[in-house]
């Protein structure tokens, strides 16, 4: 199982990572496999607040759809464009591509967030 320590995830399989003041947020590895094949990303509305938790867009495959939630309040300020096209992107390099960017109201709000050997504990289950 494929699980970077150079961010946090939340217990929904969401991942986040620090790019200066703004956070990127994806799927992990294991949500991605669970999935299958993508083929829909979006619904996230650039410009939204949100509070942890809530659901920022969707992901959907052959397989089922499943909600993206926020790992932390804050606004999202970009979407990945890419993904309208080429949504597998995520299946191909889950950690690699992230789905949007968020502007955290508290950059500290992500250490409250599972560390990767937390994540990997729930993510077998």
């Amino acid at each position: 199982m494929n699980i970077p320590n150079d961010r946090r995830y939340a217990s929904t399989h969401e991942w986040i990572k620090a790019e200066g003041d703004l956070m990127l947020v994806g799927i992990s590895d294991p949500a991605q496999e669970q999935l299958g094949d993508l083929v829909f990303v979006g619904d996230v509305k650039v410009g939204g607040k949100l509070t942890a938790g809530a659901v920022a867009g969707v992901v959907e495959s052959v397989k089922a759809a499943s909600d993206i939630h926020a790992p932390v309040s804050g606004e999202i300020l970009a979407f990945n464009d890419a993904l309208n096209d080429t949504p597998d992107l995520i299946n191909e390099d889950p950690y690699g591509t992230w789905i949007f960017k968020i502007k955290p109201d508290q950059m500290s709000d992500a250490d409250k967030l599972l560390d990767a050997s937390s994540y990997e504990a729930i993510a077998q289950d």
